[in-house]
């Protein structure tokens, strides 16, 4: 451990820190590099927060952006105007909790804030490496990685979490080390960049190269390219924002003026300044010949590479899975992370997925701590074996609270039934799963292998915390990914008349599920029909509680409305079930009317 007291002003957050170094490496051990170099010594700069356990159990790995350091939390001194890069997410009670894990972060290979990279100095010359340093990939940023852990004697880690280019390495660490982690957090990240992203590097690395002081990399003894790197930098700052977020802090305001300047060498807009402050703060903290390296390091990573697939790429993983995009994100897109996500799902791999809505595009995640601090909070808890909510906790099975109160317990009524009908150890998938009411019940009294599919973020926060694997999807146009009869049950219970196109999500449930559970209420029920007879509004009873204006259903259909689709749809009804508000037994007379709610045991016809 290297935090020490906080002042006042540092309450909340590790404290005081150091960054430590380690040299790794040795000759005759060197690093063998990708391109096939080899490399060595290396000089590691690391930071730790938090203490290990006795087990040596719980270290967490954080794996920094292009930008980044080891430097992570904290404050290196009290005067220190800002702390480390992610300190809202790291520190005591935050999303990474360091008064329950042990958590570590180094810079990276060819970085220039302590570990060995282009501006370090070449032993054979005593130089600085410049454009002599060979080049690197994030497989070599991850070997070194890796190294650093053996060194802190820690046999497998607790998590690795990164976002960016970070969670490029911890795809890696997730491939390459199978048996080393228990489980990963890669965040706003791809597994290989689209020709988009490596055009916009290419931009930023050309207006180096291009600077008159670059010096073929040997500026170091007098003015550097200065100019170019802060091009760079800009060019890459504005794929790290949204064009709304942009718009809400800019717009077209001017800065420092009301009109005009008609003046080609003033900066007139506000976000023109703007670019121009991040570009000069870039400069005096980066290297330019780390940024050329790091980013050919980004545009090179391509998971699938040498595999049939990404499904094949990742076939031996181990680890459990928490995938994080935000919906801004167009550097880094959510269709991006649904690959991964889809590959992992394909391969039967233990996988959670999370699309949080943020304005903040590409840079969400280093901005926003609340859903993300949320998430991993609950998977780390998860790994640990202390879930933060226990399994056997019962939830609200509604999204919203409903008017009447005793609805809660009518709910339970569906649930027990469809309890009833699933075997132990079958593999279900959940659809529309809400907070998680009926998969924790099957998990707890089943031993199934379950799967929600949603789409409300508390509820799946919630799942996460339950330890319950969830994806974030929209079960209208997002299950093609799941492999045909690739779950003994799909279930859909009280979601159907909910959706704006139910029959394309019974088509997708009927592919993926050997049996299809349906359940939803029956809208010509004779009760709420009276009800609206004798008071002219809108009925509100325990099986449809909520009022018009709050109402989550958009179809009104009943059970003969269902019988008839399926019968016009060659939909085989294996067992249907109509149940009377608050009783288990099914109704025997005239279910059409008596009934409240139906449940329905479909399959495709062989």
């Amino acid at each position: 451990m290297n935090a020490d007291t906080s002042p006042d002003k540092l309450a909340g957050s590790v404290g005081i820190v150091r960054t430590q170094t380690v040299r790794l490496f040795e000759p005759p051990d060197v690093l063998h590099l990708e391109c096939g170099r080899t490399l060595g010594p290396i000089d590691v700069a690391y930071e730790t927060y938090g203490r290990l356990n006795e087990s040596r159990s719980n270290a967490v790995l954080i794996c920094h952006a292009l930008s980044g350091d080891a430097h992570v939390a904290g404050y290196h001194s009290p005067d220190d105007r800002k702390p480390g890069w992610w300190d809202i997410m790291i520190g005591p009670s935050k999303g990474i909790d360091t008064d329950k894990y042990f958590v570590i972060c180094s810079n990276i290979l060819g970085g220039c804030r302590g570990t060995t990279g282009p501006s370090s100095v070449n032993p054979e010359t005593g130089k600085p490496w410049g454009m002599d340093f060979p080049v690197i990939t994030i497989e070599d940023m991850v070997k070194v990685q890796k190294r650093l852990i053996d060194h802190l004697g820690i046999g497998k880690l607790l998590a690795v979490i990164g976002g960016s280019m970070g969670g490029m390495q911890v795809l890696e660490w997730a491939v390459r080390y199978p048996d080393a982690v228990a489980g990963v957090v890669p965040a706003a990240t791809t597994a290989r960049l689209s020709a988009q992203s490596i055009a916009f590097h290419a931009v930023g690395r050309q207006a180096i190269l291009a600077d008159p002081n670059f010096a073929d990399g040997q500026y170091h003894t007098g003015p550097g390219p200065d100019s170019g790197l802060a091009i760079a930098r800009m060019v890459g700052h504005i794929t790290y924002l949204s064009e709304q977020g942009m718009h809400a802090k800019f717009g077209r305001e001017l800065r420092h003026r009301t009109n005009y300047s008609y003046d080609l060498e003033n900066s007139d807009f506000a976000v023109e300044t703007y670019l121009d402050y991040q570009g000069q703060k870039f400069v005096d903290r980066f290297d330019a010949n780390s940024y050329l390296y790091i980013t050919k390091a980004i545009d090179y990573y391509d998971l699938q590479a040498g595999h049939e697939s990404l499904q094949d790429a990742l076939k031996d993983v181990k680890a459990r899975f928490l995938v994080v995009s935000y919906s801004s994100d167009w550097l880094f897109t959510p269709r991006q992370a649904r690959q991964l996500v889809d590959a992992l799902l394909a391969g039967d791999k233990d996988v959670s997925y999370s699309e949080i809505n943020s304005p903040y595009g590409h840079d969400s995640f280093l901005l926003e701590a609340g859903t993300l601090g949320r998430l991993i909070s609950g998977f780390l808890a998860n790994l640990s074996g202390q879930p933060a909510i226990p399994n056997g906790v019962d939830v609200e099975p509604y999204r919203q609270r409903p008017v009447v109160e005793t609805a809660w317990a009518h709910h339970r009524i569906d649930y027990d039934r469809i309890e009833d009908m699933i075997e132990p150890g079958s593999r279900v998938l959940d659809v529309g799963c809400g907070s998680g009411a009926l998969l924790s019940r099957l998990i707890r009294h089943k031993n199934v292998r379950g799967l929600g599919i949603e789409v409300q973020q508390d509820n799946i926060c919630e799942c996460v915390e339950r330890g319950i694997r969830v994806a974030d999807l929209d079960v209208e146009a997002e299950l093609s990914g799941f492999a045909t009869k690739s779950y003994d049950y799909v279930v859909l219970s009280q979601t159907l008349q909910t959706l704006n196109r139910p029959e394309l999500a019974l088509r997708e449930m009927l592919r993926i599920g050997h049996k299809c559970i349906v359940s939803f209420p029956n809208f010509v029920q004779w009760r709420p029909i009276l009800q609206m007879l004798l008071t002219g509004r809108t009925p509100v009873t325990q099986n449809l509680p909520f009022q018009w204006y709050n109402t989550p259903n958009r179809h009104y259909l009943t059970i003969r409305d269902f019988q008839s689709y399926c019968r016009e749809n060659h939909i085989h009804v294996l067992r249907m079930i109509p149940l009377a508000e608050g009783r288990r037994d099914p109704v025997r007379f005239l279910p059409s009317v008596r009934a409240a709610e139906a449940i329905f045991v479909i399959s495709k016809y062989d």
